[in-house]
């Protein structure tokens, strides 16, 4: 019973999404009507608010962490396994994938997939971001410095813990970020992918009102 409640805790605090609730603080554009129509911390960026992106990829990455951090830490009190703390890794995931409060329409979960890993290890976690940095820098593009990024951090996982119910946890977060991905990935094979610091600007914001 245990185990079910903690995982159901964890898909509910997946389910609050940062984009949103940090655009609406900023009085910006909803970002799932503009850009990727992705409510994430990249698509928020095109925004031109760099201070609510920031908040967005801090609090979708600290609900991840957030989640697994709890279940780990209580799991001899609540005499759960790590079973248990995998579920909740997948279920806080979920929750930002497909969040209940806003209509099951959420992110990709590149934010929320690095908290989780830095709750699970923070080694993981910071190999992961610094995979996500490189590839970022040199091509400048987040979805493919994301696939990568997700590519290779079951692999870390595996070189440091071997396997075990975590692990498919990771690849699970791994296989479903690269799902919500697939657009990303077909406009990278066409040439037609945005980059990073586009300089197009969402509407509703300051500068878009500017140029009317």
């Amino acid at each position: 019973m245990n185990t079910v409640l903690m995982t159901l805790a964890a898909y509910l605090i997946g389910s609050i999404s940062f984009a949103v609730v940090t655009s609406k603080l900023f009085g910006l554009a909803d970002p799932r009507t503009y850009g990727s129509k992705n409510p994430g911390a990249t698509n928020v960026l095109r925004s031109g608010n760099k201070a609510a992106a920031v908040l967005t990829l801090l609090g979708d990455g600290a609900k991840g962490w957030l989640a697994v951090w709890l279940a780990d830490r209580y799991a001899q009190v609540l005499d759960v396994t790590d079973l248990a703390v995998a579920l909740v890794a997948i279920a806080v995931f979920l929750g930002h994938l497909w969040p209940v409060f806003f209509r099951f329409v959420g992110g990709k979960g590149v934010a929320t997939a690095l908290g989780v890993l830095v709750g699970i290890n923070p080694w993981l976690g910071l190999a992961t971001l610094v995979t996500w940095a490189l590839v970022a820098f040199m091509f400048r593009y987040s979805s493919l410095a994301a696939l990568v990024a997700a590519l290779l951090a079951p692999l870390y996982y595996g070189l440091q813990f071997g396997v075990d119910e975590k692990l498919f946890a990771v690849i699970a977060m791994s296989m479903l970020l690269a799902y919500r991905h697939s657009g990303n990935i077909s406009n990278l094979l066409a040439g037609k992918e945005r980059r990073l610091f586009s300089k197009k600007v969402a509407p509703g914001t300051a500068m878009s009102k500017k140029k009317k």
